[in-house]
């Protein structure tokens, strides 16, 4: 292998980070206040339910699969929590989640059982789930009951210095890399993503890890919802719309193929932090609309993913 093989595979693995990093130094020279504590925690706070969903996203691109039912999924959860708030907080944690997980067991049924293609599949749980919570709610926030004050924690509170949503967050990702790196199910999501038909000849059950990821998606976009809920106060049927291809290009930017089999939760984690960053800096620009801030961020995707192709091809060249 050549030096400059070598240093477009560094590149390929690290490049995420080694770009948060440049954008970190920016910001740090740049903007006065980028740097103090309360901007950073305020991004880590922005940005730990797009990551707990992204997280989830990860496990199903490992696969080579995609899930675009996330933030339907978001709000399901989010608008039974907000209902069943005030019975406590384990009880609209539970009810949340574990809605949303089983609409991610139906994706992952539909998917490795009747081998319906994930775009089309999710596309169609997408439309589906955004309609149940429509018809479940009027078309009306769901508010939590004032007297509910342990679940606004969740989205509002603190455990010393950090806010709830940020400790979440973190142990989330502790656990995905977990699984991913020292599980059996970690290997076998690895082992499908790499090539399907390999693992399915070596034994693996293709259909029970498929089903898995796309559970574990639910689970996730279920835990984001609830402290969405949590945090506004409020079940919102409209919540996540669009947070699916947010979440799809945390995961890309992050260094994780799309076609599966090489990636993971830490590379996720960096483009989370990454695209969050970039956002941080484009509202502390403060001469940058909106709109255009969506222009940036699609421009910047579509670089990453053509640097990401392009090292690719010579890392595949090379080792032809």
């Amino acid at each position: 292998m050549t030096k400059a093989t070598k240093i477009a595979a560094w590149l390929r693995q690290e490049g995420a980070l080694v770009a948060l990093a440049g954008v970190c130094i920016f910001g740090v020279v740049r903007y006065e206040a980028f740097p103090t504590p309360e901007n950073l925690l305020n991004v880590l706070r922005q940005n730990s339910m797009l990551g707990l969903i992204a997280l989830g996203m990860t496990f199903v691109i490992l696969t080579g699969g995609i899930d675009l039912s996330v933030g339907s999924l978001l709000a399901i959860a989010g608008v039974v929590a907000a209902k069943y708030a005030h019975h406590g907080i384990l009880v609209a944690l539970l009810a949340g989640v574990g809605a949303a997980a089983l609409l991610g067991f139906v994706n992952g049924v539909v998917i490795a059982k009747a081998r319906i293609q994930p775009f089309i599949t999710t596309l169609a749980m997408m439309i589906a789930a955004r309609g149940l919570a429509l018809v479940a709610t009027g078309e009306e926030s769901v508010r939590v009951d004032r007297l509910s004050e342990g679940f606004t924690w969740l989205g509002r509170g603190f455990l010393g210095p950090l806010p709830v949503p940020v400790v979440i967050l973190a142990l989330g990702f502790a656990l995905g890399w977990l699984v991913l790196n020292h599980t059996r199910f970690g290997r076998h999501v690895y082992a499908v993503g790499d090539n399907e038909e390999a693992a399915r000849l070596m034994g693996l059950e293709v259909p029970s890890v498929t089903i898995g990821v796309y559970t574990v998606s639910g689970a996730l976009a279920g835990l984001a919802g609830v402290l969405l809920a949590s945090r506004l106060g409020a079940g919102q049927p409209v919540a996540g719309t669009g947070w699916e291809l947010d979440a799809i290009a945390a995961v890309v930017v992050g260094g994780t193929l799309l076609t599966g089999g090489q990636g993971g939760a830490g590379s996720t984690l960096v483009g989370v932090l990454l695209l969050g960053v970039l956002f941080n800096l484009f509202n502390l620009e403060g001469t940058i609309s909106p709109w255009w801030q969506w222009v940036l961020r699609g421009l910047f995707l579509l670089v990453v993913v053509v640097v990401q192709s392009r090292l690719g091809a010579k890392r595949a060249t090379a080792a032809a």
